[in-house]
């Protein structure tokens, strides 16, 4: 099956071409179709699998069809709410690939740059618009952007805009919106949560699931390596010299530990760089910049790059310390193996580690091989101890599964809470407050 036997119109598939796709992947086969019929979708499909062309491309055709002229400035038509600002860039840049042949403008926003440079885009007029919902509300009590006129919405990564408590923006703005509308939801798991945002939001939906929930892609190979907790960085450092490794994405829990890693590493001579939401947004595409093109050998993430990083061909996912949310690990382990590659995915347990790599085994309902690299070997005599959550707060090793802790854990952590802070206005201007927003 093509792209043009889709039914997609030739400017699109000439963008695809000249990107280096030839096939649709399997939710981009089920989702375009429906999209294209004004239908409303719920896709599920796990990362990695070309979802976000599944929606962009018709999406782009959509806005192309013929209709009334706008007069004046352009009326915007469809807006992508997205949970974290590497996540709306990746989908704005995909718009602007599969739509460069059309005659469509699309912009960006996000919080922790400046708001001024998007009130100017906006004041332009804009077809699409790519958001994260606490920086959309910034404009919104700015009255520089008009959602009145949106007729389709999708939500990207649902499931970790929940996650990240992004629950009453997301309705506030969905009251801002016309009720007739086109609207996709797409989630990487299908919880019960998503369940019944998408009864509320959806109607009559095709229904795409191209993955079980919670599984982690076919194409990573897995592997855990049992090691103390002091000896953690000396066997990573191994493992990425000895094995030559040229690009490598490393995952820690904290924000402190990303960065006091990353330090770590550079003076055993490895090139490294940390990503989190601590960090400005100029430094954060400063180091994927750097990452990607090969001027720094490991990027150190904490969770926040788990959905919002798109990087090609990357061949190494580490996971420094195993997260306190099993289904994170999936996230993590997603950013390898994609589009159709291979990929391989490592993580460093201690003995503080085992409930948590249970849970993690339990979730996915398999055991991940393990193998004890020579010479770093756990000591036995070792005893477990509580892991420091780096926010003075601790989580005993044994207790209740994480799937039924989840909740809780992600409340307590919420490794990168500050995404949501951060999309304020860096305007220098007091923003104004936005709890008397209504539907009007």
């Amino acid at each position: 099956m093509s792209f043009e036997s889709l039914g997609l119109r030739a400017e699109l598939v000439n963008a695809v071409s000249e990107k280096g796709y030839s096939d649709p992947t399997p939710i981009q086969r089920q989702a375009i179709p429906p999209i294209l019929e004004g239908r409303d979708l719920m896709g599920g499909a796990q990362t990695g699998t070309g979802k976000t062309a599944g929606f962009t491309l018709p999406l782009l055709q959509r806005l192309m069809l013929p209709g009334k002229p706008e007069k004046g400035r352009r009326a915007l038509r469809a807006l992508v709410l997205a949970p974290t600002r590497e996540l709306a860039a990746q989908v704005s840049a995909s718009v602007d690939t599969y739509g460069k042949h059309l005659p469509l403008k699309s912009t960006v926003i996000y919080g922790g740059v400046s708001i001024n440079p998007q009130i100017q885009k906006l004041r332009k007029g804009v077809d699409i618009l790519v958001a994260t919902p606490g920086r959309l509300l910034d404009h919104v009590s700015q009255r520089t952007v008009d959602l009145s006129t949106v007729n389709m919405l999708v939500l990207d990564e649902a499931d970790r805009m929940l996650d990240m408590g992004f629950i009453r923006d997301i309705r506030k703005v969905l009251a801002l919106l016309p009720r007739q509308k086109q609207t996709l939801l797409f989630s990487a798991t299908f919880s019960n949560d998503i369940k019944r945002l998408a009864k509320d939001l959806l109607k009559s939906p095709a229904l795409i699931e191209v993955a079980r929930r919670n599984t982690a892609a076919e194409r990573v190979t897995q592997v855990v390596h049992p090691v103390d907790k002091s000896r953690k960085r000396a066997l990573l450092s191994f493992l990425i010299g000895s094995n030559n490794w040229k690009q490598v994405l490393v995952f820690t829990r904290t924000k402190h530990g990303a960065n006091r890693l990353s330090k770590q590493l550079l003076t055993d001579g490895i090139t490294a760089a940390a990503i989190h939401g601590n960090k400005s947004q100029g430094a954060r595409t400063r180091a994927l910049a750097d990452f990607k093109a090969g001027k720094v050998r490991v990027l150190v993430a904490t969770d926040i790059a788990a959905r919002g990083l798109d990087i090609n061909q990357l061949p190494h996912v580490v996971n420094f310390e195993l997260p306190n949310v099993a289904e994170d690990y999936v996230h993590r382990i997603g950013r390898t193996g994609r589009a159709g590659n291979e990929g391989e995915a490592m993580s460093l347990v201690c003995v503080d580690e085992l409930k948590l790599l249970k849970d993690i085994e339990r979730l996915m309902k398999r055991d991940i091989p393990k193998e004890v690299i020579g010479g770093f070997e756990p000591d036995p005599s070792i005893k477990a101890e509580p892991i420091n959550r780096g926010r003075g707060k601790q989580q005993p090793v044994a207790g209740k599964s994480a799937r039924k802790n989840a909740a809780s854990a992600r409340k307590r952590q919420r490794p990168d809470a500050r995404e949501r802070s951060n999309n304020k206005s860096r305007s220098g201007k007091k923003p104004k407050n936005r709890t008397g927003l209504s539907a009007r």
